[in-house]
């Protein structure tokens, strides 16, 4: 696992070195509205919605809205089309525009002359992002290129593979460096990070990813590996959401960073109030994507994210019993060596926390939340991948209807998106659901505050602290 993460950290300075010309990525300011504009992987909503989830539990008074502007299927010429009407209409104060997986094509590389096609799709892909270029540069908004995530051409599997896709989605990778360093927008890599990951695991294991098992999609533990690498770029990392440190010996508080820290008392242990500024990140333990049994979690086997993202340090030194029980507002969370609390423990792993739980409340109503705008994104996904190019764009009658259910039966595209869009074509139908994620958000925002809590070290047995 080390060995995965030191391989991880030789790519982030690769990506390092590919942003040396681009706007360096800042953390994004309350208020923010983000729109992620992509393909099939942007559309499936977990990358952002885990980078929205740290900035809910990590800066709780600071609201922002990210929006999932993906669509399945997508290239630069489609994003380009509906960029007016799908992305410019939402206002957003930042645009993270990532394409690259489609633009360069699938069975052309089993076919007779695969650079040719090779050159032809990079070449359509270039020429499709130039007018969209121009359209970003009029904006307001902050721009952002982040690359895709890769296709795995190097597993161990037999199924979807297109030798040379991957050389193929590097040259689109290198135009989309060359725009955001002409332009001074930001970059951020997930390419050559998450590649290096693949390659290394794969010594060991030759059917490894952490994208998916179709070499493309990336299930949720190659998500939270796609925000890690996004937060890691906004300089997020190694900043921990609190370090308390109490010297029992000398009976005084020596660190209280990222937390209020008060009422000490030293009697056999030390006990004190604690209110953090922050809650800790939840990671989830499911698979939650359909063909995919990743979790998560999966993803802290091959990224430090509990280390740069996830750590809520409690330290008490001077203390003289073998053992000490911890409990908060009264419940016991488990018992530690006298050693092991002077080195430092990490609160943010032991779920049993007030604030951990806290936290899960939260990730609930985001995972939520994001329900509700997977359907709006289906909805969307059918105006824009078959009204638009039929000159039917929302116009959502009956014969609309009738056409699209036709072509649900021969097309499991559109027929993956046919029930969202029976309901959500009715414009009140589409608004109820836009205020039912707005009330979510309201009660993340609520709920999302950190709370007092009183924390007991005592000992067990017969030591004391003097």
């Amino acid at each position: 696992m080390q060995r995965l993460k030191d391989i991880l950290l030789a790519g982030l300075l690769l990506g390092s070195a590919l942003m040396t010309d681009a706007q360096s990525l800042q953390k994004f300011p309350a208020g923010s509205k983000v729109a992620f504009v992509g393909n099939s992987i942007t559309e499936a909503g977990y990358y952002e919605s885990y980078i929205w989830l740290y900035y809910m539990t990590r800066f709780p008074g600071e609201r922002i809205e990210v929006m999932n502007v993906g669509i399945g299927g997508n290239t630069i010429k489609d994003i380009a089309a509906r960029f007016d009407e799908d992305v410019v209409k939402r206002n957003p104060s930042a645009i993270v525009l990532t394409f690259g997986m489609n633009d360069s094509g699938y069975f052309e590389y089993n076919g007779a002359e695969p650079e040719k096609e090779a050159d032809k799709k990079v070449a359509a892909s270039r020429e499709g992002f130039l007018p969209l270029v121009e359209k970003l540069k009029a904006l307001p908004a902050q721009k952002i290129m982040m690359s895709s995530s890769p296709y795995d051409e190097t597993m161990k599997n037999k199924d979807n593979y297109f030798p040379g896709k991957s050389k193929a989605m590097e040259r689109i990778i290198a135009f989309q460096k060359e725009a955001a360093s002409a332009n001074r927008w930001s970059f951020v890599d997930l390419f050559y990070p998450m590649q290096q990951i693949n390659l290394e695991g794969q010594k060991s294991n030759p059917e490894f990813t952490i994208v998916g098992k179709d070499r493309i999609h990336p299930g949720n533990g190659g998500h939270l590996v796609m925000a890690y690498l996004f937060l890691k770029a906004q300089g997020l990392a190694g900043v921990p959401l609190a370090e308390v440190e109490v010297d029992a010996k000398k009976k005084v508080v020596k660190k209280s960073a990222g937390a209020d820290v008060s009422s000490l008392t030293v009697a056999n242990g030390v006990s004190f109030d604690y209110l953090a500024k922050a809650l800790p990140f939840p990671v989830d333990s499911a698979s939650r994507m359909w063909g995919s049994d990743q979790k998560q979690s999966d993803a802290l086997a091959v990224v430090p994210f509990i280390q740069d993202f996830n750590q809520e340090l409690l330290r008490v030194t001077g203390l003289t019993a073998a053992q000490y029980e911890l409990k908060i507002d009264g419940n016991v969370m488990g018992t530690w060596k006298k050693e092991e609390l002077a080195a430092g423990i990490n609160l943010a792993l032991v779920v049993k926390t007030p604030q951990y739980k806290q936290a899960v409340q939260v990730a609930n109503l985001n995972q939520a939340r994001k329900e509700f705008e997977s359907k709006l994104r289906d909805y969307y996904g059918l105006e824009f991948i078959f009204f638009q190019p039929r000159g039917m764009l929302f116009q959502d009658d009956q014969a609309a209807y009738d056409l699209v259910s036709k072509q649900a039966k021969k097309d499991w595209v559109v027929g993956g998106k046919i029930g969202a869009y029976e309901s959500l074509r009715f414009p009140e139908v589409r608004q109820s659901y836009v205020n039912q994620m707005k009330l979510l958000v309201d009660m993340i925002y609520d709920m999302n505050k950190p709370k007092s809590h009183r924390i007991e070290v005592a000992a067990l047995g017969t030591g004391k602290t003097k």
